[in-house]
């Protein structure tokens, strides 16, 4: 007799699920999805005080801190690295605005910030960065704990019908003991996930 078509959950897709609770997990543990690149910062700015900005930045925040003095050179570095903060200097918004709009198209995921170089000293340079980078870490926090709950709520759902479907097929009449066991294994790994889920909350 054929079984009904609800019960057969293929080893790829148990496998998917398990990985896909497997990242939440760890996710949760690192706590930062930054834990696998290097936190650095991008300084723009054709300012000779630059190299002394990016410095003093590297040495408040600990986050590698480069200095391109150059639009085009910025630009080419935000293809080849991923930067948690840009400073980009006010000057070259006004005096290069084109050439700022394409560099800006590179930024990724980086946090732009806005620093006008000819009034603004090193202490409040570094205040402002720094609350950018905090501002990143709550976005980057609260985006986190959002995919985290749209990945649980989708992995409840496909345990409930994975559940579902292993009952229904145990309840066919004249269904052959190895398929009887073989289904009763997949409603118990599907339970085990279903508890690992719920611990992770």
């Amino acid at each position: 007799m054929k079984l009904p078509a609800l019960w057969f959950f293929r080893a790829r897709e148990k496998r998917m699920l398990a990985g896909r609770i497997s990242l939440v997990f760890s996710i949760s543990a690192s706590g930062d999805w930054r834990a696998y690149d290097q936190s650095m910062i991008l300084l723009i700015t054709p300012s000779a005080r630059g190299q002394e900005c990016a410095d003093a930045l590297q040495l408040a925040t600990g986050d590698q801190t480069h200095w391109a003095h150059i639009l085009q050179e910025a630009a080419t570095r935000l293809r080849e690295q991923n930067y948690s903060a840009v400073i980009i200097d006010q000057f070259l918004l006004e005096t290069e605005p084109e050439e700022s709009d394409r560099t800006l198209e590179h930024l990724g995921t980086a946090f732009p910030v806005y620093i006008n170089f000819a009034v603004t000293g090193m202490e409040r340079l570094v205040r402002e960065v720094r609350s950018a980078l905090h501002r990143r870490q709550r976005e980057e926090t609260s985006a986190r704990r959002a995919v985290e709950e749209q990945m649980r709520s989708e992995m409840r759902e496909t345990l409930t019908v994975m559940l579902l479907s292993c009952e229904l097929a145990m309840a066919v009449p004249g269904v052959p003991v190895p398929a009887v066991e073989k289904i009763r294994a997949i409603d118990n790994l599907a339970r085990e996930l279903r508890v690992q889920l719920n611990a992770a909350n």
